[in-house]
């Protein structure tokens, strides 16, 4: 089964056919931000590049993608140290992407441009792990 348009489920660089889904049927009531955790391939790809290099020409396309559907940067930076956890799970980059829905990124990930440019994110990265968070009321205890 594929998410989205064809979107390859199940691969270490995209959700598995069950989160998609859960993902998609989770209640949308407003902005969703993915919390996206990657640690980039050394210059492994055939051609050469670097994950770096592959993820910034998955970034440009993306990025763009992101605007379009009313979505924003909230930040982004380098992974420096792993404080708690193993150290062996050790992070490149951060990005804190912010979507006004769970719709808008679900029509972005279904997308044949996003699909196209996709490839360039899986030839990029080692590993990932993208969490949607939902944002607390200001009176809820974390």
């Amino acid at each position: 089964m594929q998410g989205g348009a064809d979107l390859p489920l199940g691969t270490s660089i995209t959700p598995n056919v069950e989160q998609f889904q859960q993902l998609a049927a989770s209640p949308d009531t407003g902005p969703v931000v993915m919390i996206n955790l990657l640690k980039f391939r050394n210059g492994d790809a055939p051609d050469g590049t670097t994950g770096v290099e592959e993820y910034r020409r998955y970034g440009d396309t993306a990025l763009e993608m992101i605007t379009q559907q009313g979505g924003r940067i909230l930040w982004a930076g380098t992974g420096d140290q792993v404080l708690i956890g193993d150290v062996e799970q050790d992070w490149d980059a951060v990005l804190l992407v912010e979507y006004p829905s769970r719709a808008a990124f679900v029509e972005m990930v279904s997308s044949p441009e996003y699909l196209e440019a996709h490839a360039h994110r899986e030839r990029a990265l080692e590993r990932t792990i993208v969490i949607a968070c939902t944002p607390a009321p200001f009176d809820t205890p974390l």
